[in-house]
């Protein structure tokens, strides 16, 4: 028998969304891909509309989210007709999706339960919202789908439960590989988004060279302000002395010229913030439903 403990399977559902008192949620359409963790070539796949037991539950017109109507689900299969399919693709596999803990995983069980048969069960939960949470930071804004993929320029997320999940794995490697190229030079790219947005960085460019001023008074500073000598015109050395002198001071001001914003030092100087990342791999169409 075939040990499945050591593959992935990505998953998504597409759901109405309840507007009624009392309305329950109901599964649309099943998506799902085998994934090898080593190789992170997908082995299969599966897609399938179904019918939900109220069919009042799915409006006529198309949602803008999915764009499933009630006539796209009409015909489809009920979910009892096709849970041995979706059982045998989920039970005893590695079970991976964006926010599966709180929404797929807590769906799949209520359909099974409504036909009166036990859930499939995963041997291990990936759910990428939070691992990227912690790993990857709130860099990509708010760390939904559609905003990672935004991100990294992977297209518009289609809310259809196949094309999600390929997206999903998409968007797993483009951060992977930026978390790994960070931790090869650590303290150097690993930061770097972070500094888009503070406000006690100022870049200084000189011969395409970024050089970062220290924010704190110490003797590396000390040191920087004595290598800027040969540059600074005479009063500007006397001002530079009496700024070292300064214990509160961090800054240096040159007559009637006032200290640039960080927003306009980072606009301003050729910075290496916003250097576009390449990966090693080609990103194209997410493919089509099967």
């Amino acid at each position: 028998m075939q040990d499945m403990s050591n593959e992935i399977v990505f998953f998504d559902l597409e759901t109405n969304v309840p507007n009624k008192p009392g309305q329950k949620f109901w599964v649309l359409e099943f998506g799902a891909i085998v994934v090898c963790p080593r190789k992170l070539v997908e082995l299969g796949s599966y897609c399938t509309l179904i019918r939900p037991g109220d069919l009042s539950a799915v409006g006529l017109n198309p949602a803008r989210c999915h764009g499933i109507s009630r006539g796209t689900v009409l015909n489809a299969p009920s979910f009892e007709e096709v849970a041995d399919k979706i059982f045998k693709i989920l039970n005893g596999r590695i079970w991976a999706g964006h926010n599966i803990r709180r929404f797929d995983c807590v769906r799949i069980k209520e359909a099974f339960k409504e036909i009166g048969r036990p859930a499939p069960e995963p041997v291990a939960l990936i759910d990428s919202l939070g691992v990227l949470s912690e790993k990857f930071g709130k860099r990509a804004g708010n760390m939904k789908m559609a905003s990672l993929a935004a991100y990294f320029g992977l297209g518009e997320q289609k809310h259809r439960s196949l094309d999600d999940v390929r997206m999903n794995l998409e968007v797993l490697k483009h951060c992977a590989t930026v978390l790994f190229l960070e931790s090869a030079v650590p303290g150097v790219l690993e930061d770097q988004w972070q500094h888009n947005s503070s406000p006690n960085i100022t870049t200084r460019s000189r011969s395409n060279v970024v050089i970062k001023e220290p924010s704190v008074p110490t003797t590396m500073n000390k040191v920087w302000h004595e290598d800027q000598k040969s540059s600074i015109s005479s009063p500007m050395k006397k001002r530079c002395h009496q700024d070292q002198a300064t214990p509160m001071m961090t800054t240096r001001s040159r007559s009637k010229v006032s200290k640039p914003s960080a927003e306009e030092a980072n606009r301003k100087s050729p910075s290496v913030l916003n250097r576009h990342r390449v990966v090693p791999y080609p990103t194209g169409s997410l493919g089509q439903v099967q």
